[in-house]
């Protein structure tokens, strides 16, 4: 029962990333409609996913603390009714600043619930394999793109954005107030084998020292710049294929086929991890994101997109599971669902960049390629951050 249990967490925090982060990144598949309907600019409509960000990043971090303190199916209960409110919310307004409140503020409040209380207890449940789980977790939101963004592009076809995002936010409520009654805390460890969990686990770091500590301040920025690198991007990749001609519907395929991508490269990177260590393969796939994002200056028909989207794909999809890992390693179970919670807090900060820029950029220029040159050069100083990596800390500050 405990061995086999440790996978209906995995299942279930993957079915609630991929849900609540479907609904959220699906901002970029109601961007153009939204646009025709209400004459927002791309810019105003973007900046709600600038603020999903940063508030998904404040409430990641407060969800983080939280979920040391009460466990985590209360977080992700809370979670899920937010999260469908949010979204039924949104699709009634007719303001844009009132949209950008309840998508941009409620919806990235919902959406944190999900990502840092759900790695963080999946870590507590694996000791063998730990990669691997939290990359079959974090799959989820790469699930999203083949599930939640055609949904939601079907959905906008057939009726309206309106009525989609309706739709969406009462199967938010349907499938994750469900999935949260799933959750539990993993059990406690036997009283002769606590010696050994501390052993393993434990740094003796509080959360002060640990916020403060190098190997913090190298994971936080690593995080920071791998988000802000592929964040925008990302967002505006359906919108750029489109800028070159693609279909719309094809356009949204380019969108999915990396979500496809991203589930692979969750595992790959999830097993080399495993077996070669976490740094090595982390450095490898933000050198590999940075030299595609620039790749995509020179892409113009959807073979390309494809091409390109397989790679970017998994390698965005693969890395982003990987601080989640080092994080358990630096600093062990006991504070790390605050510590991941502002690892992902300023992770979410450079996230924010990108939509933002993106919808600046081409509000300005008429054109992506500034924020593509941009993106890859915050790319490759990610990789030049995440080289500092500290070694792990677990022998030397073992309690004496």
């Amino acid at each position: 029962m405990r061995i086999s249990y440790r996978w209906v967490i995995v299942a279930a925090g993957a079915l609630m990333t991929c849900v609540a982060l479907g609904a959220m990144f699906s901002l970029a598949i109601f961007l153009e409609p939204i646009a025709l309907d209400t004459d927002w600019s791309r810019a105003g409509i973007s900046s709600a996913m600038t603020l999903n960000f940063l508030v998904m990043g404040l409430g990641g971090f407060a969800w983080g603390a939280i979920y040391d303190r009460y466990g985590a199916r209360i977080v992700v209960m809370i979670g899920a009714v937010l999260l469908g409110l949010a979204l039924v919310l949104a699709s009634r307004t007719g303001s844009l600043l009132v949209f950008q409140i309840t998508y941009g503020v409620l919806v990235g409040l919902a959406a944190s619930a999900f990502f840092a209380p759900m790695i963080a207890l999946t870590t507590a449940w694996f000791d063998k394999n730990r990669s691997l789980a939290v990359s079959l977790v974090s799959a989820g939101m790469g699930v999203a793109p083949m599930t939640i963004s055609p949904f939601a592009r079907w959905l906008i076809s057939a009726y309206d954005w309106r009525t989609a995002m309706f739709v969406i936010g009462v199967a938010a409520w349907a499938l994750l107030v469900p999935a949260a009654l799933l959750v539990r805390q993993p059990p406690k460890p036997a009283a002769n084998d606590a010696a050994s969990d501390l052993a393993a686990g434990d740094t003796g770091m509080s959360v002060p020292q640990a916020l403060r500590s190098p190997q913090f301040i190298v994971l936080a920025l690593t995080f920071f710049a791998c988000c802000a690198a592929h964040s925008g991007p990302i967002f505006h990749m359906v919108s750029y294929a489109m800028l070159c001609g693609i279909a719309p519907m094809a356009a949204v395929s380019i969108y999915s086929i990396e979500g496809l991508a991203g589930l692979g490269g969750r595992l790959l990177y999830g097993v080399l991890a495993d077996r070669l260590g976490v740094k090595p393969v982390l450095i490898t796939g933000l050198a590999i994101q940075s030299v595609v994002i620039a790749a995509y200056l020179a892409v113009s028909e959807l073979g390309q997109f494809y091409t390109l989207a397989v790679i970017f794909g998994a390698t965005y999809g693969g890395v982003m599971p990987l601080y989640a890992v080092l994080a358990r390693e630096y600093f062990g179970q006991r504070i790390l669902g605050t510590v991941f919670g502002a690892v992902t807090m300023l992770s979410s900060i450079g996230m924010a960049f990108g939509p933002l820029a993106g919808g600046m950029v081409f509000d300005a220029y008429a054109s992506y390629s500034w924020l593509f040159i941009g993106s890859a050069l915050v790319g490759l100083g990610a990789v030049a951050v995440a080289i500092a990596f500290p070694r792990l800390p677990r022998r030397e500050l073992q309690p004496a």
